[in-house]
């Protein structure tokens, strides 16, 4: 989720262990697990609330598939034929031939 590496948690807990100190460093430390829980519950929540007010016919959703780049990826890159990728750099026609053309269209 935040892409955080050993050496970047290493920085951050020397960090903090400068910034609050060994003594309330733990309580510090606790503090921010219950914030973190009750965010938890909250986000929980508020999917089940949302779930309900959708009614049964929408209970197998899923709100991650609404986010913008997962939607584009379900609705429109997964329905290409063949297995290109839309980003890939390989040609579609072998080497030397021409896509066609259609003078009648132009």
């Amino acid at each position: 989720m935040f892409d955080i590496g050993f050496v970047k948690l290493v920085l951050l807990l020397v960090l903090a262990l400068i910034i609050f100190g060994p003594d309330e460093l733990p309580t510090v430390a606790r503090k921010a697990a219950r914030t973190l829980r009750r965010l938890r519950r909250l986000a929980e929540a508020a999917t089940g609330e949302i779930k309900a007010g959708l009614g049964p016919e929408h209970a197998d959703l899923n709100l991650m598939d609404l986010h913008p780049r997962r939607f584009v990826k379900k609705h429109l890159l997964d329905d290409l034929d063949g297995d290109r990728h839309p980003y890939d750099d390989r040609p579609l026609l072998p080497y030397g031939e021409h896509p066609p053309y259609d003078t009648d269209a132009t």
